[in-house]
């Protein structure tokens, strides 16, 4: 079996899908995928499906969509309910828990490559750790459970967690291919990602520092400009100190920036 929510929502085994057409249990799922095998609460899951206002029949209604998650996951794994309910889809006390091994959910496998390229950095392989986010950030097939909407606030804080950590590898990413001189391969991502992410320093600084490399000193410039008319027109803000010094790095061209990558500095990425 294998799931994913890095994207749309799919849950297969072989040729058979195991995600319900209906909306409320394809939330119940998600979250429970979401939950990484931990129990999730009754109250929770309810709080997904109704907000503050459960009806009456809230309760029954939920365990009739567990009841109906479980036979379907039956179905597709060939075997029988009482056997999902005991190994798969789980009554735990308060609450119900999706159990899955290793390598079946898209999640487990983008955290493995994250750890596995932030290990490569502190031992000094930028390039090992180049290919592991590059693949870490390849299992993402558009925004997380982008095809479950709308989400309630259980899934809606799940998934800004998960958006977050997409966003810090992609910068991470980023710093990792400026340090190995790929300057040049990073322009149209990164052109992309401050249309996207208009306040985000960290990105345009990035930008700023691959379009000096690349020759185009005046277009770094720009970049800053841009940012800083958006900044003080729309939050009253000026860039921060540190985007500053390298707007003045960039109009003195201050050899430095051809060997720093001017970025944030490196740390853990929790996903």
């Amino acid at each position: 079996m294998r799931a994913n929510v890095l994207g749309p929502l799919t849950l297969r085994h072989g040729a058979l899908s195991g995600v319900p057409s209906a909306m409320k249990p394809r939330k119940v799922l998600s979250l429970l995928l979401l939950s990484d095998g931990r129990m999730v609460p009754v109250q929770s899951l309810m709080a997904e499906l109704w907000g503050d206002q459960p009806p009456r029949t809230g309760l029954t209604t939920l365990q009739t969509y567990i009841l109906h998650l479980r036979k379907l996951l039956a179905q597709v794994l060939g075997t029988s309910s009482a056997t999902v309910t005991r190994d798969v889809l789980q009554t735990r006390p308060g609450g119900y828990a999706l159990v899955l091994r290793p390598g079946q959910l898209d999640v487990h496998d983008y955290r493995g490559l994250v750890a596995q390229a932030e290990c490569a950095l502190e031992v000094g392989d930028e390039r090992a750790a180049d290919a592991a986010f590059r693949q870490a950030l390849a299992l993402w097939q558009g925004p997380a459970l982008v095809d479950v909407a709308p989400h309630g606030r259980p899934l809606q804080a799940e998934v800004a967690r998960l958006e977050q950590s997409r966003l810090t590898v992609t910068e991470r990413g980023i710093e990792t291919r400026l340090r190995l001189g790929g300057h040049l391969e990073v322009l149209s991502d990164l052109a992309s990602l401050v249309v996207e992410h208009r306040f985000h320093e960290g990105l345009h600084s990035q930008y700023m520092l691959a379009l000096h490399r690349s020759g185009q000193r005046t277009r770094a410039l720009g970049v800053y400009q841009r940012l800083r008319m958006t900044m003080t027109e729309e939050l009253g803000l000026e860039p921060s100190a540190k985007l500053q010094r390298l707007q003045q790095a960039v109009l003195v061209s201050d050899p430095r920036l051809d060997h720093e990558a001017g970025t944030p500095g490196r740390g853990p990425v929790v996903a």
